[in-house]
């Protein structure tokens, strides 16, 4: 495998951990793909013939209600790969699949990852682990947009964004914006004047620039700091795993 699609295959994560043999046999049918912002990669209900794995793009999932609203429950960047249930369990997608950002991205048949999963318990583990950690940022996202406020919802999506982005300008209009986080479009404009005249971000003709990185993440709630600490924590676990924690989390008096 050449240096340079070898660095492609490791700039996801998800990807990077496979081991290095199960890497190589997946390498062969890995091709890159191009969508741009808004595009459908998948509607709900759809069949998948491939996962798609973002390298610097994201992917966003919405759940479709039959009157044809939809929200985001789940957003996927390079930490890890759309489809793979699709690849243990079944071809249909629950939701709607679209790019909320561009980047590149690559694209593995289905069927390859599913002959990988039956033959390695490493790749089992890997792909169950990783969904597992996909549906707490689905309930995390259910609980906030249930629970917060607009503006720390938008905070929360913000730096999601801007993790992804690598400091970059984001390019999302007022529009976007309240068709993924399933708010009104005025509420979205008083949060984003509200964020710009607290130094928070400069907004101007739907591009976004965050200013003030530590003071969005004060103004957040909880939901973005718990979402990324399970994924850091699933991508990097320590050498040896605590068995029968039953601390969890308490509630707060």
């Amino acid at each position: 495998m050449p240096d340079a699609q070898r660095d492609e295959v490791r700039s996801n994560r998800l990807l990077g951990a496979l081991e290095p043999a199960t890497r190589k046999r997946l390498s062969v049918h890995l091709q890159p793909v191009a969508f741009k912002l808004g595009e459908v990669v998948c509607e709900a209900a759809g069949v998948l013939k491939h996962a798609y794995f973002p390298q610097g793009g994201v992917l966003s999932l919405l759940t479709v209600l039959e009157n044809g609203s939809a929200i985001e429950t789940a957003n996927i960047g390079r930490e890890g790969a759309f489809g793979l249930l699709a690849a243990m369990y079944s071809r249909t997608s629950f939701n709607r699949c679209i790019v909320q950002m561009e980047g590149p991205m690559l694209r593995c048949p289905i069927e390859v990852l599913r002959h990988e999963f039956q033959r390695s318990e490493h790749v089992r583990n890997l792909f169950v682990g990783y969904s597992e950690t996909l549906l707490s940022q689905v309930q995390q996202t259910v609980a906030c947009n249930a629970l917060h406020s607009t503006e720390e919802r938008m905070c929360r999506w913000l730096l999601m964004m801007h993790d992804r982005a690598e400091g970059e300008a984001l390019t999302y209009t007022h529009e976007f914006l309240a068709h993924i986080l399933g708010a009104n479009r005025k509420s979205v404009t008083l949060a984003a004047q509200s964020m710009q005249m607290a130094g928070l971000i400069k907004y101007r003709r739907g591009t976004m620039q965050v200013l003030d990185r530590p003071g969005l993440e004060n103004a957040s709630c909880e939901c973005y700091a718990i979402v990324r600490e399970r994924f850091d924590a699933f991508l990097t676990p320590p050498p040896t795993a605590v068995q029968n924690n039953k601390r969890g989390r308490k509630p707060t008096r």
